[in-house]
């Protein structure tokens, strides 16, 4: 089976469709898939629903596809350093969903392992809880959330094969483990492709057996706040 594009564009020819659920790995704007991003962005696919932790910022990654009014729902944890966002979120032109940032993460790797809910405590007696089922487990109060699966899961690694096996570089390694496994079709982008058998088994983070389609492509990796110190 053939993994390897040669391009954003060439990988997600035939997947996109308006409408579609997709699973964004990255945190912050480190380890976003940015080259697939900016690819749907091309595309112009609508109707959009995009799980992840956060929405990007203005004029790069996921705000890519809300300055182009790509989306129509965001489920995500943290929605700041976005303007764009906020604007079409109290205009109404945004749905948001939020989730607790462990929730979201558990939702994308319960979907990927084919569980279909489960329970947690965060955010018993909030606004969270609110229309969800709760029980009593040895006198604590839960509530159930359901596993997450999206039609297209998006990612970026730092290594991968061409039998899609996938190794992330520290901080990268946030949101794109889980994001991979939930996806009925997932696409990698990653800085090195090396020939299969190359990658140490014991270091692979994502399994082959989940990543559909690869591609190589030099990343921009932009820094959210540059924060330094006075000379």
């Amino acid at each position: 089976m053939k993994k390897r594009y040669g391009s954003a564009a060439e990988a997600l020819d035939g997947v996109l469709h308006d409408g579609m659920t997709i699973a964004a790995g990255g945190f912050g704007l480190c380890g976003i898939p940015e080259l697939l991003i900016a690819a749907i962005q091309d595309a112009g696919t609508q109707n959009l629903t995009v799980a992840s932790n956060n929405a990007g910022v203005d004029g790069f990654g996921l705000g890519l596809l809300l300055e182009n009014k790509q989306v129509k729902k965001m489920v995500s944890s943290y929605v700041g350093e976005n303007a764009e966002f906020m604007r079409q979120y109290l205009a109404g032109e945004l749905e948001l969903e939020f989730n607790p940032q462990g929730t979201l993460a558990e939702r994308m790797r319960a979907g990927g392992a084919g569980i279909p809910g489960f329970y947690t405590k965060t955010g018993v007696g909030t606004v969270i809880a609110e229309g969800k089922e709760e029980k009593d487990f040895n006198g604590e109060t839960y509530i159930m959330e359901l596993g997450f699966v999206a039609d297209l899961a998006i990612v970026k690694a730092w290594k991968g094969d061409e039998q899609g096996n996938l190794i992330y570089r520290k901080t990268a390694r946030n949101f794109n483990p889980p994001a991979a496994t939930c996806g009925k079709i997932c696409v990698a982008e990653v800085e090195q492709i090396v020939p299969t058998g190359e990658l140490d088994p014991d270091l692979i983070h994502t399994p082959g057996i989940y990543v559909h389609r690869i591609i190589q492509g030099e990343h921009e990796k932009r820094i959210e706040q540059r924060t330094v110190r006075a000379a």
